[in-house]
């Protein structure tokens, strides 16, 4: 991504975010934290502006929520759980995000932008809940904004001493890398094992008497 970031500068920005935001799992907290270091002299040579930055994934991320309100929209709640899979979208995502809307109406397209996790998810039920596109983007702008400066921000404020941080979160990295790989690993074990004593149950249900 860094090196993404630093061949096409705020295009590679837009581009990461309005996937974030299309629901594709790319966190922005990763892809403005690094802008913002860019811009702050992070690496040596040219560097983006902080304010195209900022610009950049905040455009990016209204883009990509168009994506989701249409597919949302034009899709409905059914399409999206079955076909949502095949870009690592979970149903309890949309579930979450669902019941998110349904409780906090249009509002929680604003407020909904500031929550990790929620964030990615909420222009869905929007769609599906037809929230008109003018005041949907107009929500999703205001959200939006506060998010990417924030983090673009931040990432300035490292700036030059990035690389320092990296290597600090390097170690903790490798380690929760680690934890997920395992818990992935025994949650395919635990689904194949379920999987098989459940075609076994079936099996001897429908043996003949």
């Amino acid at each position: 991504m860094q090196q993404f970031i630093l061949d096409y500068g705020w295009a590679a920005i837009f581009v990461l975010m309005l996937a974030e935001s299309a629901c594709i799992p790319i966190p922005s907290e990763v892809t403005m934290l690094l802008g913002g270091a860019l811009a702050g002299g992070a690496v040596a040579g040219a560097h983006p502006n902080l304010i195209a930055v900022i610009a950049a994934g905040t455009l990016g991320n209204v883009a990509g929520s168009y994506v989701a309100w249409l597919a949302g929209r034009y899709g409905g709640r059914p399409a999206l759980h079955r076909w949502g899979k095949f870009v690592l979208l979970r149903t309890e995502e949309i579930d979450r995000a669902q019941d998110w809307f349904v409780h906090r109406g249009a509002s929680s397209v604003f407020w909904g932008r500031l929550l990790p996790g929620i964030r990615t998810f909420i222009s869905l039920p929007a769609g599906i809940a037809a929230m008109p596109p003018v005041r949907f983007g107009t929500y999703t702008l205001a959200g939006c904004l506060p998010w990417t400066g924030a983090l673009a921000i931040a990432g300035y404020a490292v700036g030059a001493n990035w690389h320092t941080v990296e290597d600090a979160i390097r170690g903790p990295s490798y380690l929760i890398a680690a934890i997920a790989a395992l818990a992935i690993a025994v949650t395919v074990v635990v689904a194949i094992h379920r999987r098989r004593r459940n075609s076994s149950e079936l099996g001897t249900k429908t043996l003949p008497e």
